[in-house]
């Protein structure tokens, strides 16, 4: 393993490629001095956006000679991109050589890639995509958030308990407030998987609060919502829309005169301060939980502000050893499981 903490940043993944990553790379070792990155792709393309920075040992560039389409799917890239710049930031990371790997690219082929090169930690099924939203007590985390569609009430459970490790090491919580997504709070709603997992979060020992609905992910007293993939996904997807919607009326509607445009001087300070609290670029990076590896999943259109973000959570990730937790928090959880089944 190597001993400077090391990240591996594929630099051909996203809309955008190695100009933005390589900016937010630059950008995150001003900030640091104690971390590395590698910067992994079509080194030529690489060099040309450093512009000759030199953090000697703090920054290298590892080639690639492939890269994996945004509309790749998973099969074609892991049986065809086998030097592809996302496979090889993630072998980075299964040799020792990095402790965690950021991509920006497709989201598929870098759970089937990652899947498939790092392989899943004891006990757990399936990774799940976790990310922050914010809320108004700070943010909220959400999972999975499309890795998974069809979940079983097992799948839910282990989402729980992965989630809630997580956001204990990243936010400092000692016993996060977890929730199942669900249509309503009454025991009666909700599919079979729904209340077989609602059903067996409330014997475990994580502080699970019950079922909440959409608006509670930001609204409501709760740590971690917990969801299949589909469900999360779409619930994301949506409140990204309305986000976008309110910004767009709240510009149109100071820009209809004169009057509404001084109002809308008079107001800046607070637009300022109301579009810096839902900046999506400021929650980017999200991550693939239940592999022997961290791995984060940037947005694929993500600037350098975004991107820079997504390297500091795996900075965060690798400090608080992630994998092992989660590893470890599992097993735990089963073994009470085994001993009140005996009981």
């Amino acid at each position: 393993m190597s001993e400077r903490l090391t990240i591996a940043l594929d630099a051909m993944g996203g809309d955008h490629g190695p100009e933005v990553v390589t900016a937010a790379a630059l950008e995150f070792l001003r900030k640091t001095d104690e971390a590395a990155l590698i910067l992994v792709g079509r080194e030529e393309a690489i060099v040309q956006h450093l512009g000759g920075a030199d953090f000697g040992d703090r920054l290298r560039v590892h080639h690639a000679s492939q890269a994996v389409g945004m509309d790749e799917p998973p099969s074609s890239a892991l049986r065809n991109k086998k030097d592809s710049s996302m496979r090889a930031a993630l072998n980075l990371v299964k040799s020792g050589a990095a402790n965690a790997c950021v991509s920006a690219g497709n989201t598929g082929a870098l759970m089937a890639t990652a899947r498939f090169v790092l392989k899943m930690l004891p006990l757990v099924d399936r990774p799940a995509i976790i990310a922050a939203v914010p809320s108004l007590g700070g943010q909220t985390h959400m999972l999975d958030l499309g890795a998974n569609v069809g979940c079983t009430a097992e799948h839910l459970f282990q989402f729980a308990v992965m989630g809630s490790e997580l956001v204990t090491a990243v936010s400092g919580i000692e016993a996060p407030k977890v929730g199942l997504l669900n249509i309503g709070e009454e025991e009666i709603k909700g599919n079979e998987q729904v209340k077989q997992a609602h059903e067996r979060l409330a014997g475990s020992t994580l502080n699970y609060i019950g079922y909440v609905e959409g608006d509670d992910i930001y609204v409501g007293d709760v740590d971690l919502v917990v969801s299949d993939g589909f469900v999360g996904n779409v619930a994301l997807k949506a409140s990204e829309g309305v986000a976008k919607l309110v910004r767009h009326v709240l510009m149109s509607r100071f820009r209809r005169n004169t009057l509404t445009r001084l109002s809308g001087l008079v107001a800046m300070p607070v637009l300022k301060s109301f579009r810096r609290a839902f900046d999506p670029r400021r929650y980017n990076g999200a991550s693939l939980l239940g592999l022997k590896g961290i791995v984060i999943k940037s947005h694929g259109g993500a600037d350098r502000l975004a991107f820079e973000n997504a390297i500091h959570i795996a900075e965060k990730e690798i400090y608080s050893n992630i994998p092992d937790r989660i590893a470890r928090q599992v097993s735990r959880q089963l073994e009470a499981e085994r001993r009140e089944a005996q009981a």
